[in-house]
């Protein structure tokens, strides 16, 4: 069976490392809450506002090993009054039994998913 889970984070600067540090903190809590392993990932997408551009949160991804794992990076819809410097993750994992995903909002990015904190 297949499970997604989504998460999101954000950063205070536009540098290459709160971009990998937030991004690995991000990834860390999706792992630690759900209790993945990395062979459950089928696939990792992240998303990033228009106003970040220091590195890929990909990169950061494969710093942490990641480096079998299929990872994507896509720009997140520029919508007027979005939350701004924000990573959106997508995880896609698979399950031999029932799941029921974690979904994992840290600092702003808390305000998109109010109803999960």
């Amino acid at each position: 069976m297949v499970f997604a889970i989504r998460g999101a984070t954000t950063v205070d600067t536009d540098s290459k490392e709160d971009i990998i540090q937030s991004t690995q903190e991000l990834l860390n809590e999706i792992i630690e809450k759900n209790q993945i392993k990395k062979d459950d990932i089928v696939f990792i997408l992240f998303t990033m506002t228009k106003d970040l551009k220091s590195t890929f949160p990909a990169y950061a991804a494969r710093l942490m090993g990641f480096t079998d794992v299929p990872l994507i990076c896509a720009q997140e819809l520029d919508i007027e009054g979005a939350l701004e410097k924000c990573i959106r993750v997508l995880v896609l994992i698979q399950k031999d039994s029932v799941f029921k995903p974690k979904h994992v909002y840290l600092k702003r990015a808390r305000s998109l998913r109010e109803d999960l904190n």
